[in-house]
């Protein structure tokens, strides 16, 4: 159930684009790699792992889509994201303190796990937070690649280890570190000489990752309706 406050603060929207974002609450915030971070608001209504919202600090900004990456049945909600210093939203964002006024959307998205087929899960960067959301809400793939540049980059490893183990794959593109494949994820699909083609893939990162993943996996005998993309911009 709802506390009275939150049916009160449901009621407070405006119209944004294509978007009615409600006055919601922040519960906290923490930085969990630098210039990431990890930010915790009222949960107000119900959400799907998967799905996204739009967010802004006031009303005179336009919002951003964010994947939320929290569990189902989490009592707030969770998104991860990157500060970019010479943005709008992200460096309000990361200052914010716990019980500061963030404008939310109601969830929404297509971006859903299948119960039916066997799913394969690759990221880059934070495009890792719907797939943490689907692993704590009960969810599992046959395979996870994520990329990472940097070994604090691997957000959630410690989560996705526990569950996956070896089917938990950490593809480091940078020059050294931590990783269980010194490449891209792209690299990492390039080099397998056969896929699973009855699976379902689903990628979520910035758009020239999903795009190329994307095409290799059809060059290598995946159906085009079998990737689901999700792209972060």
């Amino acid at each position: 159930m709802f506390s009275v406050y939150m049916l009160m603060s449901i009621k407070k929207k405006y119209l944004k684009g294509n978007h009615y974002l409600f006055e919601n609450r922040v519960v906290d915030l923490e930085e969990i790699a630098e210039g990431k971070f990890l930010l915790w608001f009222e949960k107000q209504f119900n959400a799907k792992a998967g799905h996204v919202v739009a967010i802004a600090a006031d009303e005179s900004h336009e919002p951003r889509i964010y994947s939320l990456c929290s569990s189902e049945k989490a009592q707030n909600m969770q998104i991860l994201f990157d500060l970019k210093p010479d943005g709008v939203l992200t460096p309000r964002m990361a200052s914010l303190k716990p019980g500061d006024v963030l404008y939310v959307s109601k969830p929404y998205g297509s971006f859903l796990p299948d119960t039916e087929i066997p799913m394969w899960w690759i990221a880059t960067g934070t495009g890792i937070a719907p797939f943490r959301a689907m692993l704590q809400s009960g969810f599992k793939p046959a395979m996870l690649l994520h990329g990472a540049r940097v070994a604090s980059n691997f957000y959630f490893e410690r989560d996705f280890k526990l569950e996956l183990k070896e089917n938990y794959i950490r593809c480091n593109s940078g020059s050294n570190g931590q990783g269980d494949f010194f490449g891209r994820v792209s690299a990492w699909i390039d080099a397998q000489d056969e896929l699973p083609l009855s699976n379902k893939y689903y990628l979520c990162g910035r758009a020239l990752m999903v795009v190329e993943v994307r095409d290799l996996l059809i060059a290598k005998g995946v159906r085009y309706e079998n990737i689901v993309s999700e792209i972060f911009f």
